[in-house]
C-alpha cells in the first residue's frame, strides 16, 4: 500500500497488525504440523529432532502473541473485544478508496 496513503487513512497500523497476525496463523500451523509429525516419527533421533523442533515453534507462537497482544491486537481469552476488534478492522479497511 502507498505510505502516504496508509498515512492518511490510518492503516499503517492495520497493516502491522495483519502481517503479525499472518504470522500467528502460521506459528500455529507449524505448531500443530510438528505435534503430527511426532507421533509418525520411526526412529529415537528423529523424534527427538522433532521434539525440538516443535519446543522451537511453541515458543515462537508465544513470542508473537505477547507481541500482538502487547499492543492490543489479540485478545485470546477474551472473544467479545476479538471480535469488536475484527469488526472495527473490517470497518477501517472497507473506508479505504478502491485503488482499481
Amino acid at each position: 500500500m502507498n505510505i502516504l496513503l496508509e498515512y492518511f487513512t490510518g492503516m499503517k497500523s492495520l497493516t502491522d497488525q495483519i502481517i503479525a497476525m499472518d504470522l500467528l496463523i502460521s506459528a500455529k500451523s507449524g505448531v500443530r504440523n510438528y505435534a503430527m509429525a511426532l507421533t509418525e516419527a520411526g526412529t529415537p533421533e528423529v523424534k527427538e529432532m522433532l521434539s525440538k523442533q516443535l519446543e522451537e515453534a511453541i515458543d515462537m507462537h508465544e513470542r508473537i502473541s505477547l507481541y500482538l497482544m502487547e499492543r492490543g491486537w489479540y485478545h485470546p481469552w477474551n472473544v467479545g473485544e476479538q471480535i469488536g476488534l475484527d469488526v472495527q478492522n473490517i470497518e477501517t479497511a472497507m473506508k479505504v478508496p478502491s485503488l482499481g
